[in-house]
């Protein structure tokens, strides 16, 4: 049996970064934290740790992590059977695309606050089944069905996202149609460097062409650059709506909503100690995705 205190540190250094930051994070000195990563390593006769700005864990460190992420959910699921067992919420680390976290993922989290602690990892979900592959994470919103080796997958339906842009902006960009030379020459918005949306939107409609863009990785600033008019940008109709509504902003092409199908995904060892945060992601993604059979 492998030390759980030196799994403890294994995992906070990687995710912290830095030994001394993970002795804060685990109340213990900097001197404590060395030793359990060099008796873990001895123990497994490999480095775990890559020493560095950021201290990150190796191939074999990361699959140490998940097992002591999985350890712990376990035992939070054995403390529900047995109270005396409890020792607070279990930490738990999701991937999550920011989208979904800005439209219906928060209220999910809210329904199971007393059962688990959230590290949120914010990436694209085309990329985020990575982290679960990796065992960095212990579940994911992915844009992904799978199949991913020893992991359920839930799907969830679809997140609508509509092309959208201020009337000054339409009218001074897109005047003479939404045309592959107006496209390549429109400012538009993506939240980073795996953004794909605006890219796959434009294909449809206009056929492959460079799109010039404004890189802005937030949700909210999304809609916020739309407004003022900086940018054209696929928005969630859940964060759109009101204003195209309102005539803030409109469609830039009636019509060519873009619907991404998204999958919960976590292993199958801890689905029972997921479940009720399960129940949740499913209940909440309801209530705002377009059903799988719909979309």
């Amino acid at each position: 049996m492998l030390d759980p205190g030196w799994l403890a540190a294994l995992s906070a250094i990687h995710r912290r970064g830095a030994f001394d930051l993970a002795a804060a994070e685990l109340s213990v000195t900097p001197p404590a934290i060395s030793q359990r990563i060099r008796a873990l390593e001895e123990r497994v006769g490999m480095r775990l740790i890559r020493r560095g700005q950021p201290c990150e864990a190796t191939p074999e460190g990361l699959r140490l992590i998940r097992h002591f992420d999985e350890i712990s959910l376990l035992e939070r699921q054995l403390a529900r059977d047995l109270p005396a067992l409890s020792a607070g919420p279990a930490p738990l680390r999701i991937a999550v695309n920011a989208d979904s976290l800005a439209t219906w993922v928060l209220p999910a989290l809210r329904a199971c606050e007393g059962d688990f602690l959230f590290d949120l990892v914010i990436d694209d979900q085309d990329v985020s089944q990575d982290w679960l592959r990796r065992g960095e994470v212990m579940a994911a919103v992915t844009a992904h069905p799978g199949p991913l080796q020893g992991c359920d997958t839930v799907a969830l339906g679809s997140l609508r996202y509509l092309a959208t842009a201020s009337p000054d902006f339409m009218a001074r960009w897109f005047a003479g149609g939404v045309t592959a030379e107006a496209l390549a020459r429109a400012p538009s918005l993506i939240y980073s460097g795996k953004d794909r949306l605006q890219q796959t939107w434009a294909a449809r409609m206009a056929g492959p062409v460079t799109l010039p863009c404004h890189r802005i990785g937030a949700s909210q600033a999304f809609v916020d650059a739309a407004l003022l008019g900086l940018g054209w940008a696929m928005n969630p109709e859940t964060l759109a709506r009101a204003h195209i509504n309102a005539g803030r902003l409109q469609e830039v092409v009636a019509d060519s909503a873009l619907d991404v199908a998204l999958y919960w995904q976590f292993p199958r060892l801890v689905a029972p100690a997921l479940a009720p945060l399960t129940r949740a992601i499913r209940q909440a993604a309801a209530e705002v995705l377009v059903p799988p059979s719909a979309a």
